[in-house]
């Protein structure tokens, strides 16, 4: 076990957040400027109108610029640190927009990665479990080089993420720019969209709505749920280290589908049942990571149970729909 982390080195930084807008990156942006930092959130609203931030209107360590990232990175001056969270990344999402998926993992990252050289800056990289693709090691280690199909249509997004990977070390190899890779596994919270097309919204939607809940293939397939919180807890821990990575963040609490829909069917104290679908081109049958890297070198582990997470998303979706 290394030293713990001290958050109070992102205390009084100017921290760029790409993808501000977005659900995960609303999230990191509120904690980051709880810490006492200055946050330059940059989005192109692709897949957030900017409701996620409308509660930081006024903030003065706040600044919010319309921008694709694709196209380069807004003049910001005197920056600590870069978090890349920029990219669609539902499934709705990055099959409408493919060519923009791939674009922003690509040139989008390039332009990131150039800008944190620039300033001289340490960099997070926003990566995910899906590098894994549908795997064939389980959990998931970060060692595994995964099972991922090129060419498929779940590929804009999978692909995006492994050559963002891969420019990142590059830069850390060749430049020796200051990285850290985060492979963030399936995160839930407030903030989602209700048509965001993944499972938790689904079933929310539809139990709220009193309709049969979706489920892909026969429900067998398994996720690994990480509340928001505790998965920003992780990003800001490796913001904060000198840890490179790649590594691992996310719940090693593993249910399957079925499961998943019962239990936010109790959560809502609504049963309107199950209706089953067909199961989209390369979804994954189960997904699990090893946290064992996070919780030794940066002393992190989630703390909020699936019952407690669930109840939080109840309440939001409430209000929401």
């Amino acid at each position: 076990m290394t030293a713990p982390i001290d958050l109070r080195r992102l205390s009084d930084s100017r921290v760029v957040v790409l993808g501000a807008a977005g659900f995960i990156g609303s999230h990191l942006t509120d904690r980051l400027l709880a810490l006492g930092a200055t946050v330059l959130g940059v989005d192109n609203f692709s897949t957030s109108d900017g409701s996620n931030l409308a509660h930081l209107d006024g903030e003065e360590a706040f600044q919010l610029v319309e921008a694709n990232i694709i196209d380069g990175i807004p003049d910001f001056e005197g920056v600590d640190f870069v978090a890349h969270l920029a990219s669609p990344a539902a499934p709705s999402d990055y099959l409408r927009q493919p060519l923009l998926t791939l674009r922003t993992g690509s040139a989008g990252t390039d332009n990131a990665l150039e800008f944190a050289r620039a300033n001289e800056a340490r960099f997070l990289l926003a990566s995910t479990s899906e590098v894994y693709g549908d795997p064939e090691v389980h959990p998931q280690t970060e060692d595994y080089w995964g099972k991922v199909n090129p060419i498929g249509p779940r590929s804009v997004y999978d692909e995006a993420k492994r050559y963002s990977e891969a420019i990142a070390m590059a830069f850390h190899r060749t430049y020796g720019l200051d990285i850290g890779i985060a492979r963030i596994f399936n995160t839930y919270g407030p903030r989602m969209r209700v048509a965001d097309g993944r499972a938790i919204p689904n079933f929310y939607a539809a139990a709220l709505r009193d309709v049969e809940l979706p489920i892909y293939g026969d429900g067998t397939q398994t996720r690994s749920l990480c509340f928001v919180s505790d998965l920003v807890e992780g990003l800001l821990l490796l913001l904060a280290s000198d840890l490179a990575g790649p590594v691992n963040l996310g719940n090693t609490h593993e249910v399957t589908m079925l499961e998943l829909a019962q239990a936010v069917q109790d959560a809502v104290g609504n049963h309107p049942g199950i209706e089953f679908t067909d199961l989209p081109v390369d979804d994954p049958t189960r997904r699990r990571p090893d946290t064992t890297l996070a919780r030794e070198a940066l002393g992190w582990e989630p703390t909020v149970d699936l019952t407690s997470g669930l109840k939080a998303m109840k309440e939001w979706f409430e209000v929401a729909l």
